[in-house]
């Protein structure tokens, strides 16, 4: 579907009887097709046969007018229905030694979904069928009664069979110049076709990726979780181990944590993250704490200390959530819709929308719509989701300190934390209060020149509330300008 295949789309309508249905994709000749068949809710839809031709092919012979033309036209009834016993106790035999004998499958089928034609009576077996069978009907409703009808499992497709592609001169589907075998990386293991007796060989594929024998995958895995914690990969080009990519900085680390997460982790990336966390390098502080090494070596590649790091942009709204205690960690769910500030009008919006600080849930559980990202992500260097991506950019630009002065979503955010302080420390002086903010958000308590400057901060909002007679909440203002501090945005 889509605006480019919409024309595609085909709609046929109720027959109670098998007919064919034909599309014209003559159009799309020396491309690769996908069909899809989805049941509409005015009638159930059964298909028999797809078949690629140049016409339909012709009647499509139900099991009725099979069994016509399994004996020669009779003129005897006692004849016909000798035919008729005859077939139904071959498929009796059929069921009873478990096989499938031409029509005896089918017959089979419509037998068993027909109880009435051996009781006499709608929806009954006979004795001593129904004895036989209760027990499989009990099991049954036990295990239909324990299925979850809903699951929260994205759809997948499911096995094919192997089907080897065209190499493509110059990309055009017009000049093809031979099949190519279903192979591994030919740079790695060869030209030697992968070996596949059954399916696609996508099995086969995913056994070689991750075959102990095979560190390509691990040391790729492990390399990006590095690149998340420490804000750099020990292959600084994430998405490029090849030739054009850089040289590990730590080649012996990067194979020992590869070799670890395969033969001891399990391919755990918990475990993993654990590891890495659990290290002193983690653990050290951005500050430099030897001028000589830093001197040595400015950009940290040999790790003295620990890299600045900006917070992402779904991590900061989380933040925000958190610290003003309207983060909602309920797990799961449906997309929250965003709130109309929070992106870019544009041809093909939706309807829905959400409220502004999207009920509370994290960024996880916020609706991303490629064309309609929120202003807070693309100001915080969120990729467009076009594709995957090892490595974000991260840039400090006027912008994005402008968005959080302005945003109406940190603006609540700020309310919010300012009223919960004040229903917490009703009777507290200023500056215990000043002191749980710090510790609310920057997990440390403040020096006296910062408990000094927030005082001041508060005097000054209460006398341009008075000259002007606005509505202007001074502890609002202090957690607005709190929310703005780069310890809040950087983690050092």
């Amino acid at each position: 579907t889509g605006p480019v295949h919409t024309g595609l789309v085909f709609e046929w309508g109720f027959e109670d009887r098998w007919h064919w249905v034909s599309q014209d994709l003559s159009d799309y000749s020396g491309h690769r097709v996908a069909l899809e068949f989805s049941p509409g809710p005015e009638f159930d839809t059964s298909i028999a046969l797809v078949v690629e031709a140049e016409r339909p092919p012709g009647h499509l012979r139900s099991v009725a007018d099979r069994l016509r033309h399994r004996e020669p036209p009779t003129s005897s009834l006692a004849a016909t229905v000798a035919v008729y016993q005859r077939c139904f106790e071959e498929a009796a035999n059929c069921a009873a030694t478990n096989q499938s004998g031409g029509l005896a499958y089918p017959i089979r089928n419509w037998l068993a979904q027909r109880p009435e034609l051996f009781s006499g009576r709608e929806g009954d077996w006979p004795e001593p069928m129904a004895s036989a069978i209760q027990g499989y009907l009990r099991e049954r409703q036990t295990l239909v009664a324990g299925v979850q009808w809903k699951s929260r499992t994205a759809p997948a497709l499911m096995e094919g069979n192997g089907v080897d592609e065209f190499l493509l001169s110059r990309g055009k589907h017009q000049t093809p110049k031979g099949l190519v075998p279903r192979r591994f990386l030919e740079a790695i293991d060869g030209s030697t076709p992968t070996p596949s007796a059954r399916g696609s060989g996508r099995r086969e594929l995913a056994k070689a990726l991750t075959d102990p024998a095979n560190p390509l995958v691990a040391r790729v895995l492990v390399n990006r979780v590095w690149h998340q914690l420490f804000g750099r990969g020990l292959v600084a080009t994430v998405d490029n181990f090849g030739w054009l990519g850089q040289r590990p900085s730590h080649p012996e680390l990067l194979d020992e944590l590869a070799a670890a997460f395969v033969q001891e982790e399990g391919w755990s990336i918990k475990q993993l993250i654990r590891r890495l966390v659990l290290s002193r390098t983690y653990a050290m502080s951005s500050q430099p704490g030897d001028a000589v090494a830093e001197e040595r070596d400015p950009e940290n590649l040999w790790l003295h200390r620990m890299n600045l790091k900006r917070l992402e942009g779904e991590a900061l709204r989380d933040a925000m959530l958190a610290v003003s205690g309207r983060l909602n960690r309920k797990m799961y769910g449906a997309s929250v819709p965003l709130h109309p500030s929070q992106f870019f009008e544009a041809r093909g919006l939706r309807n829905e929308r959400g409220p502004l600080d999207g009920g509370g849930r994290r960024s996880l559980y916020v609706a991303s719509r490629r064309n309609f990202l929120p202003m807070m992500m693309t100001a915080f260097d969120t990729p467009i989701p076009f594709t995957t991506v090892g490595r974000r950019n991260v840039s400090n630009v006027p912008g994005q300190m402008l968005f959080l002065m302005n945003d109406p979503f940190v603006h609540e955010q700020a309310a919010v934390w300012a009223r919960q302080l004040l229903l917490d420390l009703p009777e507290s002086s200023e500056t215990d209060r000043i002191r749980r903010l710090f510790l609310t958000a920057f997990g440390r308590e403040p020096g006296q020149e910062e408990l000094d400057r927030c005082g001041a901060t508060l005097r000054d909002v209460r006398g341009a509330a008075n000259e002007t007679k606005a509505a202007v909440d001074p502890w609002t203002e202090l957690c607005h300008a709190l929310l703005g501090v780069k310890e809040f945005i950087y983690v050092r």
